[in-house]
């Protein structure tokens, strides 16, 4: 529709003199992918089902990769296309700068720019997830010895065997896989962030805090998401406040 408008108004100032200047020529619309959470079906884990699932696929080589985003809220792109300089275990952070978003013939890497501005950022880790990647990243080193000479490195901090990226799709798959050998409820590897982000709302996160971790352009959007979580907060909140006057 903003396109059509657009090509109306220039029409006007090209063809009939009817405007001096196109007033939607410097428009930009607004970038769709950047709103795609919005248009999705919000599913989560509980915390116990969360345990489950990991205690379940602990053997499985895509667990760290999985971990990692049930623990932080990161897209896969995100964690995907995450190298090793990009993290700092020592001071329990990642720099996200970068998504994976495809692998052609060859293992040839397509990379992508963080899906919002606000994507480029730094997220902490928990100790406990600090150490699963320790012990993953001695684990890619013996590995990378094995392979030997034909080791493809890309520096990521998850790959195929012979350091190839791993493609976003099977990543996914795999995960669905997993999830439908299990006993727990159906959802997406995407929903893996939603689990995240409404895990740590129900824990009294503030709403900027989880915004901010998750690379949204505004709270607006992570409000309109998880809005489901948002009448137990006010309930809590509720209580909260009572308990104090009360006790004053």
């Amino acid at each position: 529709m903003a396109t059509i408008l657009r090509k109306c108004l220039q029409a006007a100032v090209d063809q009939e003199g009817l405007l001096a200047v196109n007033p939607a020529a410097k428009v930009k619309p607004p970038r769709v992918e950047a709103r795609a959470d919005r248009h999705q079906t919000v599913q989560a884990w509980t915390s116990d089902q969360v345990g489950a699932f990991l205690a379940r696929s602990r053997h499985q080589r895509h667990h760290v990769g999985w971990h990692l985003l049930v623990m932080t809220g990161m897209r896969r792109g995100e964690a995907l296309g995450l190298g090793w300089d990009a993290i700092d275990l020592d001071l329990g952070a990642v720099s996200i700068r970068r998504t994976l978003v495809d692998v052609r013939p060859g293992g040839v890497p397509v990379w992508s720019d963080p899906k919002t501005d606000r994507g480029r950022r730094v997220v902490r880790l928990d100790d406990g997830t600090v150490a699963k990647l320790r012990a993953h990243r001695a684990a890619q080193a013996e590995e990378r010895l094995l392979v030997g000479a034909g080791y493809r490195d890309h520096g990521l901090v998850f790959a195929m065997p012979d350091g190839r990226p791993i493609h976003p799709d099977r990543f996914s798959r795999e995960f669905t896989q997993t999830v439908g050998r299990s006993d727990l409820p159906e959802i997406r590897l995407h929903d893996l962030r939603h689990t995240w982000a409404t895990l740590a709302l129900q824990a009294g996160v503030h709403p900027k805090v989880v915004q901010e971790r998750l690379g949204h352009s505004n709270i607006a959007i992570t409000l309109d998401i998880y809005s489901h979580v948002i009448p137990s907060m006010e309930s809590d909140a509720a209580d909260r406040v009572a308990a104090l006057i009360a006790g004053s």
